[in-house]
């Protein structure tokens, strides 16, 4: 890789376009940049390698996604860009990169946010002319990673060297020269093998542990089921002979619980024989008792039967005499009836008599019967005379109607002929309110069009007179705040010159002896500066540079806003005009008081529409109404004469039929009841007279009846017989009296109930305890038999739970046991591995001692042939091997280790250390060769002879045409170095000027 050019703009302390031209440079081979501190020689590297990557090395980066990039005295409209012209894999590139640019807008105040753009260009040699190839940052990012066969990091490490950090690496513990070796040679993917073996084997042993205390839970349940007779292993999950013990407690368990279940099975037949011999003797002795209580309880029933002996032939005497009065009962019946209805004749017969007249006293059922047809014939004859009553009736009722209607109608047309008579009026007041509405709301229309026009200049003329004060108000504001910009501005720069000035005092503040100094790399420091009385430090620079910016975005903010409303106050002008607001509120308010006017006149227009419309409709309503009344008048002269002459003709015709009653009606009533009434008692006398008869024949009967059935009279019949009930509870006391005694006797002639007697008195109770006793004792064998069985039971299932548990960990301990063996050594905490080095250090190992011996060919140049650096793996106290790095000096023979190396040898043996590193990484990065190296400080702890070897060596580098340029501010090396690119700093930035070339 060889660089050509680098032009860069607004980048870092460089205001302007500043330009390296790297081919003048290298022409000599060896090139010094230099300056003063502060000055922006790490920029120039800085932008070479941002140029390439995209981002600047470590914590130079900022944040902001590259905005920190920006150089703070570019202009506002000057935007940051890096190009880099170079030659890289035999092809010739430029690339452009452009970080993100927060810019002034195009309109308006305020700024906008512009995103980061990136070209990459390769020239082509035919045509003599540069082609495009790519504007993606990816793929840009990509294709220069790829050609260039290194990180951002390597890159840093292998063309920029910087001393102190070899210096550092020279002085490092193992640790932290991983760290370093990792970054450069990439050995991640040997860490995560590392890592993937200690995760494996944590989630094997997780597996495993998690399978044990599977385990051991099943071993605590057989405990709890085995209770005493299982002892658990005293052994954690994961530790080894965890399953074989188990196992072997789970056998004893099982072999103890079987000989337990055989005890319990013969204790258990033991209980079955005995209760079962309990049960056969409480039975027979149940039974003694049951035929003994048996025996007692007839002799008493016994007892009980002979008390009632008499009594039970007085109810069958009663029997015998109720069988006989049975014969008798129809005839009682019969005789029972014809009384009742005989009476019930008679009472009907005496009700209609009495409501008969004196005449028909003692006239018989047939003269009744005489009299009610002659009553009835007579009726029969006023039907005609009720038809002409009740025609009559309905002639007044239609002439008193026709009489009303003649009223009504006459009422009517005198109204009508009012209303009509003023109609013409009442027309033309109602059509002269239509049209004064109509008028109105046409006015209501023109007026609405113009009003809100009018609202709207008022608002606008308001909003106007409110704009021209608040614009003075953010003239003012943006007057004070451009002020306060300025003063903020001026001290932010006059504490910035005072601190530059006093900049070595500052750095003197962090020197210790024996530590090399950050600017000239010598360990010793005679006389360093000292700060003078009002030293300006690092926090009152920035602490002025923070209200400068604040001030500045105040400036901004109050622009913007006077902007806003310059351009609101432009709007409200051309929508109000130049008239002042009080006119325009007068006349605004004159046009609201026309329209509300107007607005309330045409409300009345549909009214007096809808007035219009029913008043036509009734001057319609009232001729139709007069003209209905003149026919309705006509027709009813004739209809009354045709009334008056059949009214006559049915009048004389009920004069007849009435006779000297009021009306037909109340004759018809009379006739009707006393035809009734006749008709009634002639049926009741017959009716009693055919009762009487048969009465007279019951009697008769039941005389009859009684002397055959024994009895003297029909009355000594009648008392002898039952009813139902008492019938039925007689019959039931004599077959209750006949059953206990057929019982009884049943009972006292049982053979085993009177041997049973003659036994002593049963002891149920005995008996009984007797039984309970040995159900006891069965169901406590049963249940100790049962929790044997369980007991083997489980412990079986638990046993071929664990077994099986067992057989399927066995390969994951296997595995587990291979992990770990695997990951202990990759860890490097394994026995088997004595030097305890990891993996990855082991690897690092490798290119260390690469490093190592391609550095031992300049340091031995460097040191006159004294110093030699090794690699060594020895361990160092308790800690690990592997990263070791020694130094051989060959006036001793001794080795010793890099810290004890002086300030000056401690400089060559970082750089040659650097130079062998770049040698290693670009052969790991696929033998990319380097045109171009930078090599960072720390020449001013050299002597003159050290120095001139140094020189010699880096001289050397120019073999095969290769530049090296040296950063340092060291005097004596621009005596020896006359190619040189010099860094001036200045208030307005800083410039580049190359000086020493052709």
């Amino acid at each position: 890789m060889r660089l050509h050019r680098l032009t860069l703009t607004a980048f870092g302390p460089f205001g302007g376009t500043q330009t390296v031209d790297f081919d003048d440079l290298s022409t000599a081979g060896l090139f010094l940049l230099h300056g003063p501190t502060g000055a922006g020689k790490t920029s120039v590297l800085d932008a070479v390698c941002y140029a390439l990557y995209g981002s600047v090395p470590g914590a130079r980066q900022g944040g902001g996604q590259g905005t920190a990039l920006r150089s703070d005295h570019a202009a506002p409209a000057t935007r940051t860009e890096v190009t880099l012209d170079l030659t890289v894999a035999g092809r010739r590139l430029e690339i452009t990169r452009q970080p993100p640019w927060e810019r002034p807008k195009k309109r308006g105040t305020g700024t906008t946010l512009d995103k980061a753009q990136t070209w990459l260009r390769e020239y082509d040699a035919t045509a003599r002319a540069w082609k495009d190839l790519s504007r993606s940052h990816q793929e840009i990012g990509e294709e220069i990673t790829q050609l260039l066969g290194m990180s951002r990091e390597q890159f840093c490490q292998v063309v920029l060297l910087p001393q102190g950090d070899f210096a550092r690496f020279l002085r490092a513990d193992a640790e932290a020269r991983g760290k370093l070796l990792g970054r450069l040679f990439d050995t991640r993917r040997f860490a995560d093998v590392e890592k993937r073996l200690a995760e494996r084997r944590r989630t094997t042993e997780t597996q495993v542990r998690d399978g044990d205390a599977e385990l051991l839970a099943d071993a605590h349940r057989m405990q709890q089921a085995a209770g005493d007779a299982m002892e658990l292993p005293e052994l954690a999950p994961g530790e080894p002979g965890l399953a074989e013990a188990v196992l072997g407690a789970a056998a004893v368990a099982r072999s103890t619980a079987r000989e337990q279940l055989t005890v319990a099975a013969c204790t258990l037949t033991a209980a079955e024989s005995a209760q079962a011999a309990a049960g056969r003797a409480l039975d027979d002795v149940r039974e003694l008792a049951r035929l003994q209580r048996r025996f007692a309880e007839a002799r008493e029933r016994v007892a009980r039967l002979e008390q009632g002996a008499e009594a039970y032939q007085e109810a069958q005497a009663l029997m015998e005499r109720a069988r006989k009065a049975e014969a008798v009962a129809p005839a009682l019946d019969l005789r029972e009836s014809s009384e009742a209805e005989h009476r019930r004749a008679a009472a009907a017969e005496a009700r209609a008599r009495a409501l008969l007249p004196e005449t028909f006293a003692d006239a018989g059922a047939a003269g009744l019967a005489a009299a009610a047809r002659r009553a009835a014939e007579e009726l029969g004859g006023l039907d005609s005379a009720r038809r002409a009553e009740r025609r009559l009736a309905e002639l007044l009722d239609e002439r008193v109607g026709l009489d009303r209607q003649e009223r009504a109608d006459a009422d009517l047309l005198q109204e009508a002929e009012a209303w009509l008579d003023g109609w013409e009026e009442t027309h033309t007041a109602l059509q002269a309110r239509v049209d004064t509405a109509q008028q109105a709301a046409a006015l209501a229309e023109q007026l609405a069009v113009r009003r809100e026009p009018a609202q709207q200049r008022l608002r606008a003329a308001r909003l106007r007179d409110q704009l021209v004060q608040d614009t003075d108000r953010a003239v003012e504001r943006v007057r004070t705040a451009q002020d306060e910009t300025l003063r903020a501005k001026q001290h932010w720069l006059d504490l910035k010159e005072q601190r530059l000035n006093g900049i070595a005092a500052e750095l003197a503040a962090h020197l210790t002896d024996g530590a090399p100094c950050a600017v000239c790399g010598a360990t010793e420091h005679p006389d360093p500066a000292r700060k003078v009385a009002g030293h300006v430090d690092r926090e009152a620079e920035e602490h002025a540079l923070t209200g400068y910016q604040r001030a500045d975005e105040q400036r901004a903010e109050d622009e913007r806003r006077l902007a806003v409303v310059r351009e609101a106050l432009a709007a409200a002008t051309a929508e109000a005009g130049d008239s002042p607001t009080e006119q325009l509120a007068q006349e605004a308010a004159e046009l609201e008081e026309r329209y509300a006017q107007a607005r309330g006149a045409a409300a009345g227009l549909h009214a007096a529409q809808e007035r219009l419309r029913q008043a036509g409709q009734e001057h319609e309503r009232r001729l139709a109404a007069r003209q209905e009344t003149a026919v309705r008048t006509a027709s009813r002269v004739g209809h009354r004469e045709r009334l008056d002459r059949e009214r006559a003709s049915l009048e004389e015709e009920l004069d007849r039929a009435r006779g000297s009653l009021d009306s037909v009606a109340a004759r018809a009533t009379q006739l009707e009841r006393r035809t009734a009434l006749l008709t009634d008692a002639a049926d009741t006398a017959r009716v009693a007279e055919d009762t009487a008869q048969r009465l007279k024949d019951a009697d008769a009967r039941l005389a009859d009846a009684a002397f055959r059935a024994g009895f003297e009279t029909p009355q000594a019949a009648a008392a002898a017989l039952l009813d139902n009930a008492a019938h039925r509870e007689l019959q039931r006391r004599l077959d209750a009296w006949q059953h206990e005694d057929a019982a009884v006797r049943a009972v006292l002639a049982e053979a085993d109930t009177a041997a049973a007697a003659r036994e002593p008195q049963a002891d149920l109770e005995s008996a009984r305890q007797a039984a309970d006793e040995a159900d006891r004792r069965l169901r406590d064998a049963a249940s100790a038999h049962d929790a044997a069985g369980r007991r083997c039971a489980q412990l079986d299932r638990l046993s071929t739970r664990a077994t099986a548990s067992v057989r399927r960990l066995a390969p994951l301990r296997e595995e587990y046991d291979r992990v770990a063996r695997m990951a202990g050594l990759a860890a490097g905490t394994s026995a088997d591995n004595e030097r305890r080095m990891r993996l990855e250090s082991y690897v690092l190992a490798a290119r260390l001692e690469q490093v190592a011996a391609a550095a031992t060919v300049r340091l031995r140049r460097m040191s006159s042939g004294r110093y030699t650096l090794v690699h060594s793996d020895d361990r160092t106290g308790r800690g690990r091997s592997g990263l070791g790095l020694h130094v051989v000096d060959a006036w001793t023979g001794r080795e010793r280790d890099t810290a004890t190396l002086s300030g000056g040898e401690t400089f060559f043996a970082s750089l040659a250390l650097a130079l062998g590193l770049a040698d290693v990484v670009t052969d790991e990065a696929g033998g990319v060769r380097l045109d171009t190296l930078f090599i960072d400080e720390g020449f001013g702890s050299l002597d003159d002879q050290t120095l001139d070897e140094v020189l010699d060596v880096l001289d050397s580098l120019r073999e095969r045409d290769r530049s090296v340029g040296i950063v340092s501010h060291v005097a004596d090396l621009r005596r020896r170095i006359h190619a040189q690119l010099e860094v001036v700093k200045g208030r307005s930035g800083s410039t580049l000027r190359q000086r020493g070339t052709g």
